[in-house]
């Protein structure tokens, strides 16, 4: 007897409710909905091997409204993945359990990556199916997969939805889909209340294929995936859905959106769907339907390890070897020789300068780089001379035009990173990490080696003021977990500070640089990455050190004019440079002691926030900073206004003395 399409998908309705009841949290509401749309997908169109997680052409499942987590745990449970075992879905929202509350790509295999801030699914989407174009450009068929994404109202009423939808449009991103949960209910109740957009024309304006179907009927749905996958354009398929679809009194409500069911509702839901069963169980016949929709591409899978075999060894060895997140061995070697040259034949440039500097020896080697910038080209100096520009119509190129999309720039390069063969950076002023802050976050929790060039990092931008100089930014990104943030003081610096970011490949980087040139300060070689330590002794006192002075980036020039004065003086000054705050915390108790020392003056010289740097000068330390928002001038007037010195220094020095 052959499992009708209303049992498979009540499967994952009675598992979505009883697991949010069992937790006695969850949102119940979206999977139930979404189930005949998910069962369609699962079991005739999307392409996975449960054996073979990681099979590098299988189709890109994204639940940007990852609220319904227990979709996806469910699909993964009923299709014959290893995990979640029905015990771990029990388990659901518990500690120390892969079924979290929404769902975590470290978790479980069949997770592509971290959703629950809305939208950001769906802009990183945007950089899985650009991903896919990439490598097919390079390596042909064998690389041939769609990316399918379920969305809500939510997503859509998020701005990054403008920023994903409009990119995907304009590159022409055709193996992009797009399933949106129209059910017209939202945590206050009906978006009647809240937006009025018409998405169909929305979607079609931004160059989109678009389709209307009933969500409840897997006729019209599966017409509608194959309709798409025959479009060379992205993809959306409006899904009328009944949200809660099953529960006689709380459907198509928002009673129903984020709160259980209650035991009555769920065991009138049992009756009104025909699904007699205990909770947690699932009869044998139904999960044996779904276990073969699991196997449905095996055989596919089993063809293109045969494919990939029959490949040139060179390409095999450079995929495999991007897969495994490797760098290839000329890296170290040329980024030495690069500190070398810049340690014997300084340079005063301005760090962002230095960065590009770094890029033109780094990007011929690491081919697996992707850059861009959000309409900063010129000001980031993100892109090198090696790199043709990404169109749509010519995915051949390695650099990225984003446009003034700061956050959506930000969420693409996330998917780009977790596809598996990239290592995205991508360029905007400091400033405007406020707009990639969610996505920065989303980076650092899913461990991926995402790169963010931000530069005009300080009031040293000058004239364009304090709207765009940064001044709380470097203290708040420090304090986010799993992101390092480095500020280099000269270009041998800044290449330590790429060479370090490249070699980390379980947390996202900031490059924080400057709009201003800077003397070097590191002009003795040594082919040790110094930055990779994240502090260091830039120079020592002459006799036993009275003073010690700590600084980042711009501001380390003026500790070493300091020092200078403050030695001519009788007073023995050491100086330390602390690229990387976050890397130093990491060091060993030993060697964080070593490097702070015990001198009896401290001082922190940093232009931004002054908040946090008693942390390593003590409370007692001396700290020159920033109190307040910037100002309109050049920056020279600006570092003297503001106090930010090597006067500064000496002075507050004299007079702890």
């Amino acid at each position: 007897m052959t499992t009708s399409h209303s049992d498979m998908a009540n499967a994952i309705r009675a598992l979505s409710m009883d697991a949010v009841q069992a937790a006695n949290s969850g949102h119940p509401g979206m999977p139930m909905g979404m189930a005949d749309v998910a069962t369609v997908l699962f079991t005739k169109h999307l392409k996975y091997d449960p054996a073979w997680p990681e099979w590098p052409n299988r189709d890109r499942f994204i639940l940007s409204a990852g609220h319904g987590s227990m979709l996806i745990y469910s699909l993964l449970h009923l299709t014959g993945y290893e995990n979640p075992t029905m015990d771990q879905i029990r388990n659901f929202r518990q500690l120390h359990q892969p079924c979290a509350g929404h769902p975590e790509v470290e978790e479980l295999p069949g997770v592509e990556m971290t959703t629950g801030p809305l939208g950001q699914g769906l802009a990183t989407s945007v950089g899985f199916a650009l991903a896919e174009r990439l490598s097919q450009a390079r390596m042909g068929d064998v690389i041939d997969h769609h990316t399918y994404v379920i969305c809500g109202d939510g997503c859509l009423m998020e701005g990054i939805s403008h920023e994903a939808i409009s990119m995907a449009g304009h590159l022409k991103l055709g193996k992009l889909v797009v399933l949106w949960d129209d059910n017209e209910i939202c945590i206050d109740g009906s978006t009647s209340a809240t937006v009025s957009d018409d998405q169909l024309a929305r979607f079609t304006a931004s160059n989109w294929h678009v389709q209307a179907v009933d969500g409840h009927n897997p006729a019209e749905i599966d017409a509608a995936l194959e309709a798409a996958k025959r479009d060379d354009r992205p993809s959306m398929i409006a899904c009328k859905t009944t949200i809660g679809y099953g529960a006689p009194t709380k459907q198509g409500t928002n009673g129903v959106h984020g709160a259980p069911l209650g035991a009555d509702e769920i065991a009138a839901t049992r009756e009104a769907l025909g699904w007699p069963y205990p909770p947690f169980e699932i009869p044998a016949d139904i999960l044996d339907a779904w276990h073969t929709a699991g196997k449905r591409s095996q055989h596919l899978a089993e063809q293109w390890k045969l494919a990939f075999d029959g490949l040139d060894e060179d390409i095999k060895a450079d995929f495999t070897r991007r897969q495994n997140k490797e760098l290839p061995e000329a890296l170290v070697d040329a980024v030495n020789a690069f500190k070398k040259e810049n340690a014997e034949n300084p340079v005063k440039v301005a760090t962002r300068k230095a960065s590009e500097m770094a890029l033109g020896v780094i990007n011929p080697i690491v081919t697996e780089t992707i850059g861009g910038s959000a309409d900063l080209t010129g000001s980031n100096n993100t892109k090198t001379k090696d790199q043709a520009p990404i169109t749509g119509d010519d995915f051949s190129g390695r650099y990225m035009y984003y446009g003034v999309r700061e956050f959506g720039m930000s969420a693409v390069m996330n998917g780009l990173a977790l596809h598996g063969e990239y290592i995205p950076y991508g360029g905007t002023f400091m400033v405007f990490t406020d707009y990639c802050r969610s996505a920065i976050r989303l980076s650092a929790l899913m461990q991926q080696r995402v790169i963010y060039v931000m530069t005009h990092d300080s009031i040293g931008l000058g004239e364009d003021g304090p709207t765009h100089q940064p001044v709380e930014h470097l203290m708040s990104l420090r304090a986010m977990p799993n992101l390092a943030v480095y500020r280099p003081a000269d270009v041998v610096e800044t290449a330590e500070a790429w060479l370090a970011a490249l070699q980390d490949t379980t947390r996202p980087s900031i490059l924080s640089l400057t709009r201003q040139g800077l003397t070097p300060v590191r002009t003795t070689h040594t082919d040790e990455n110094m930055v990779a330590k994240g502090a260091y002794e830039l120079l020592a006192a002459d006799g036993d050190a009275k003073v010690t002075i700590v600084a980042t980036g711009s501001e380390v020039e003026l500790a070493v004019t300091a020092r200078d004065t403050l030695q001519a003086e009788g007073i023995p000054t050491r100086v330390v440079s602390m690229p990387c705050t976050d890397v130093f915390d990491q060091q060993s108790k030993a060697y964080q002691d070593e490097i702070l020392g015990n001198a009896p003056i401290n001082v922190a010289i940093e232009a931004g926030i002054k908040f946090g740097w008693e942390r390593y000068v003590g409370r007692d330390g001396i700290i020159i900073g920033m109190d307040s928002f910037g100002a309109s001038a050049p920056a020279p007037d600006l570092y003297k206004h503001f106090g930010i010195t090597s006067e500064a220094i000496v002075t507050a020095v004299k007079n702890r003395l």
